[in-house]
């Protein structure tokens, strides 16, 4: 009985994580590396379970590295249209493929940086202003 109530909370779960705008894909991977649920197609399914299941396995080492006592409980990967967040419980990974908005590239007035975004001291290279 516990486990076809878990199952259906994950489902619940999953149909909320879908509903989420801009969502494009839900993932189920599990200790094998084995998909087993997915809203994508077979071959991007296969592409995204393989990868992340690889750089989920390299980003638990390196916390475990710093602290022994730790581990992974969720990866956040953004690129320039996408957002993957994965999500680690039980060795299963939870993964929803999220498109980004379009962003507005103007400049800021304010700060001359995209986005008006001001970027830290640390992360400007000497002798320009970073952008």
């Amino acid at each position: 009985m516990f486990l076809v109530e878990q199952g259906e909370e994950v489902e619940a779960q999953m149909k909320r994580i879908e509903a989420t705008k801009g969502v494009i894909g839900t993932l189920v991977v599990d200790p094998d590396g084995v998909p087993i649920r997915s809203t994508l197609d077979q071959s991007m399914t296969l592409q995204y379970a393989g990868q992340l299941r690889q750089l989920v396995i390299l980003a638990r080492s390196a916390v475990r590295d710093i602290d022994p006592q730790n581990d992974l409980s969720a990866l956040r990967v953004r690129s320039k249209s996408n957002e993957i967040i994965v999500v680690t419980e039980n060795n299963y990974l939870v993964i929803g493929i999220q498109k980004l908005p379009e962003p507005d590239v103007s400049m800021s007035r304010e700060t001359g940086s995209p986005l008006g975004i001001e970027y830290p001291g640390w992360l400007q290279k000497e002798g320009s202003d970073g952008y």
